[in-house]
């Protein structure tokens, strides 16, 4: 049964499917009501010329209870002088629906690109990068066209190409951080890309070296032919650094005096500035690749001074010549992790090298080899 209260974030939460609906007791006509999924949509009941209309002011996630009172507040002060909102909503639709100026690529270009740089320029590169590739398919869309169902068949089909779980679901929180900004900016009314749901990911299984693999890439690693593929994958051995810290680290980020390596807050997928001891191996081989490059600019760059690309084919040579199989660069930083674990380091500190913000995500990492853990038996046999 509908139910009257006033309409606040409190009582919003307190809602259910069987209440379906709030009628607000400060406002006339502003109301909230619940689908049975539990789905929560602001309106306001307006009669005009003896026409009744229920305007659809948006939808609870997507603005606050606060922000759907303002707006209702400023589509009553129209009613009021005679403007028909709802049909006006509806003409502004049909003259911008085909429009380029209401597109995904419009939107990107003139307005969350520009926010994004404002609030991290090395961010914004990065993101604008990850829709053209990832949804080039979408850029001539108009906004209010991109919906759950475009995005369930983009996903099955990534899906079916052989994309990870894990990455069409960090691809699609994207988009979805995307259209909210567009609601919360007026460009669209709401989005429903929340009925996309996330994909389950099992992470606890962590892909690392044994011991007669780490001896044979080693092995292999001193009679590679490409210079500083040695050099990257022992600095990645050695503190777990993700592949694109690895491409993006300056000279100026490593201190010899200290032994300290630090990763750059616009170069670190957290965002946030961590600084890694290097032990003997990381300081010498890094000492050395300086002597010889010249120690200017990037570490590892190409004959033009640029970060060095990606080196998928000299990376798969090596693993072959290895006898190692699946197994992917990123699985250096998860060997990394694995082996301070079963050194005995705490978890908190394999978090903080590795530049995790919540311990959950270092917890996968909380195994033992099973020769570690037939050795733990052990000790009470």
């Amino acid at each position: 049964m509908p139910i009257k209260n006033k309409i606040t974030v409190t009582n919003i939460k307190n809602l259910s499917p069987e209440d379906k609906r709030l009628n607000d007791t400060e406002i006339s006509g502003f109301h909230a009501r619940i689908t049975p999924s539990g789905l929560i949509t602001y309106y306001l009941f307006y009669r005009l010329n003896g026409k009744q209309v229920n305007y659809r002011l948006g939808i609870d996630g997507q603005m606050s209870p606060a922000q759907a009172r303002d707006l209702a507040k400023n589509k009553i002060a129209e009613v009021t002088q005679g403007v028909d909102v709802q049909a006006v909503r509806k003409h502004d639709r049909t003259k911008t629906r085909y429009s380029k100026f209401s597109t995904l690529r419009f939107f990107l270009e003139e307005k969350y690109s520009p926010w994004l740089k404002s609030r991290n320029p090395k961010t914004a590169k990065k993101t604008i990068k990850a829709f053209e590739s990832s949804f080039p398919a979408l850029m001539d869309f108009q906004l209010s066209d991109i919906n759950a169902w475009e995005i369930e068949k983009w996903r099955n089909k990534r899906l079916a190409d052989g994309v990870k779980p894990a990455t069409t679901n960090r691809q699609i929180n994207t988009i979805k951080g995307c259209l909210s900004r567009a609601v919360e900016w007026g460009a669209i009314d709401s989005h429903d890309l929340n009925k996309v749901k996330t994909l389950t990911v099992d992470n606890s299984k962590v892909r690392y070296l044994s011991k007669d693999e780490e001896i044979r890439l080693r092995d292999n690693l001193q009679v590679c032919e490409t210079d500083f593929l040695e050099v990257i994958v022992v600095l990645a051995l050695n503190t777990g650094m993700r592949k694109g810290e690895l491409l993006s680290l300056e000279w100026n980020h490593v201190n010899f005096e200290n032994k300290i390596l630090t990763v750059d807050f616009q170069n670190a997928k957290s965002g946030n500035t961590r600084h890694i001891p290097l032990n003997s191996q990381a300081y010498n081989t890094l000492k050395e690749w300086q002597q010889n490059t010249g120690g200017i600019g990037f570490v590892f760059k190409d004959k033009n001074g640029l970060p060095q690309k990606d080196f998928p084919y000299i990376w798969g040579e090596l693993l072959d010549k290895s006898q190692i199989t699946n197994f992917r660069f990123h699985d250096l930083r998860h060997h990394f992790a694995s082996k301070l674990v079963m050194a005995s380091v705490d978890l908190n500190t394999v978090r903080e090298l590795l530049g995790h913000s919540d311990l959950k995500m270092t917890l996968r990492y909380a195994h033992l080899a099973p020769e570690h853990k037939a050795a733990a038996v052990n000790l009470i046999g």
